[in-house]
């Protein structure tokens, strides 16, 4: 039973010491640099950095990305599902895997159709 697992133990026990011996060395060998206010400023193509750091987002960015991968993500089922039709048909029902995934696309249609009227694609407001 132990020896299943030996070459999993004995790779993440090299990753382990790879990554400590890549460090220790980055330590050991790499120079300390003498830090100024210069040194330590974003370079920004040759102009002086001014205003914020990270600037601010409106939430509709977000918005629009969560709604992306909500929609996006349908077709992580309907793959699956597209797949296994044919075969499902033929020794079923075909208007059981049908109407299942007819029930799922109404539920992303009403969803939507939601999210047009309350205007979350809506780019000018």
């Amino acid at each position: 039973m132990i020896q299943d697992y030996l070459p999993i133990l004995l790779q993440v026990i090299v990753a382990i010491g790879f990554a400590g011996v890549a460090m220790l060395a980055s330590v050991i060998l790499g120079r300390a640099g003498k830090r100024n206010p210069i040194k330590d400023s974003a370079y920004e193509c040759g102009m002086v950095a001014q205003g914020e750091a990270q600037p601010r987002f409106s939430v509709k960015f977000y918005l629009v990305a969560m709604l992306f991968i909500l929609f996006d993500i349908e077709i992580v089922f309907m793959y699956p599902w597209a797949v296994v039709y044919r075969d499902y048909i033929q020794n079923f029902n075909p208007w059981t895997i049908f109407g299942s995934m007819l029930g799922f696309v109404v539920i992303l249609m009403v969803g939507f159709v939601y999210a047009i009227k309350k205007g979350a694609l809506n780019w000018k407001r």
